[in-house]
Formats: structure tokens, C-alpha cells, sequence
């Protein structure tokens, strides 16, 4: 009996990279969509994750749920905290995608960079990354990092603009830390544009992760 993954998303742009991973590393498992972009755009309006943001992330795990998911994976980072919620809520396991690859980090070193474009996503990462630390009994130092007008160039269209900012960004922070957290999956794609000796430090991108670790339970 094949199990059945429902991806819950903030972005429909993020349906495209997810759909790609979960044919590569599994093919066994049926998969369906969850998609509503109002969920972000509320949390960057309000500045935060407000209760009632955090009602409706509960309440699509359910959906997710009803549906036959045997998991479900929430993949924005910004609306974590209530997918931690919802965990508690449903009957079956839900995952919040950045949290393998904060297990990740705290195993690769002790300082540990978090980069986002958004504040809304910054602060929730670094959070995920100092407790997950502490669950693995790590001492770990983070260094967050906004950059800050990327994400208005990529919202605006000038996606060269966004790359070119979260590049410098992460040259600089590959400078003070052992490992690189990216905080938005979006960002993604500017690490296959850094030169070798650009990346001199590990850094993390999480739809890969998550969906690697799926794998291996799933």
C-alpha cells in the first residue's frame, strides 16, 4: 500500500521545485497540494505570524489530513511555529520543512549563519536552529543575516537584482561561520551561481533536505 505526502504551500511557485524532488526521491509515494499564498502575504503584512494565520495553518493540516495524507509537509519557513502547533493537533505526523536541515546544521558546526530576505522568516529559523541545538545537546552560536531589499527587487521582477544581494550576503557570512542555513527555499538557486571558492562553507537549502528525509521514513 503506497503512503500518501500532502504538501501544504505558501507559494505556487513552490510546486514546481517540490514536485521535482518528490519524483526523484519518491516515487513510490503519492503526492498532493495544498497551495494559498494568502497565509504569507497576511504574516509579511502583520510583520508576524498572527493567532489567526496560525488557525488556518492548523486547520489545513486537518484538510491535509481528510484528504488521506499518512504526512504532511508544511514548506514555508515563516509559518513554522504553527505547524509545530498543528503537529500536536493531527493525527498524523507533520513536518515544518527547515527542520532537517537545522538537525543538519548543528551536526556540520558550532557557528552557524542564517540568512533570509524576510525578517518574518529570519527570526523563526534562527529560533528553530538555536532549539533543535539544544535537543541535540549542541552549544552553537548563530549569526543571522537579513538582506535587506531582496526580497522587494524579486517581488518587483528584478530577480538579477535579489540573486545579486543574496550572493553577497552569503560570501560575507561564509567568512565568520561553519555552516550556512537558508532560511527561504527561494534562495536557493543563487547558490548554483557562487564559484567554488565563494562557498567555503556548507550551505543548506531545505525543500532537498526535507524531502531526503522523508525518504528515508516514508
Amino acid at each position: 500500500m503506497s503512503k500518501t505526502l500532502g504538501l501544504v504551500h505558501t507559494s505556487a511557485t513552490l510546486v514546481p521545485v517540490f514536485q521535482q524532488l518528490c519524483s526523484q526521491h519518491l516515487p513510490h509515494v503519492q503526492v498532493f497540494n495544498i497551495v494559498d499564498d494568502s497565509l504569507i502575504k497576511n504574516v509579511i503584512k502583520c510583520g508576524e505570524l498572527t493567532p489567526a494565520t496560525a488557525r488556518r495553518v492548523v486547520d489545513y493540516a486537518g484538510s491535509a489530513e481528510a484528504a488521506g495524507a499518512d504526512y504532511i509537509l508544511f514548506t514555508c519557513s515563516s509559518i513554522g511555529a504553527a505547524v509545530e502547533a498543528a503537529a500536536g493537533l493531527t493525527k498524523v505526523p507533520v513536518l515544518r520543512v527547515d527542520q532537517p536541515m537545522a538537525d543538519q546544521a548543528v551536526q556540520i558546526g558550532s557557528k552557524v549563519g542564517v540568512i533570509a530576505t524576510l525578517p518574518t522568516t529570519l527570526g523563526p529559523t534562527t529560533d528553530l536552529v538555536q532549539r533543535r541545538a539544544a535537543v541535540a545537546g549542541k552549544d552553537v552560536a548563530v549569526t543571522s543575516v537579513l538582506c535587506e531589499g531582496a526580497f522587494e527587487a524579486l517581488m518587483s521582477g528584478d530577480a538579477a537584482k535579489h540573486d545579486a544581494m543574496v550572493a553577497e550576503a552569503l560570501k560575507e557570512l561564509s567568512t565568520r561561520v561553519d555552516v550556512i542555513v537558508l532560511a527561504q527555499a527561494s534562495m536557493a538557486r543563487v547558490v548554483d551561481t557562487l564559484s567554488a571558492e565563494d562557498k567555503r562553507v556548507p550551505i543548506l537549502a531545505s525543500p532537498g533536505i526535507a524531502i531526503e528525509h522523508l525518504a528515508s521514513i516514508l
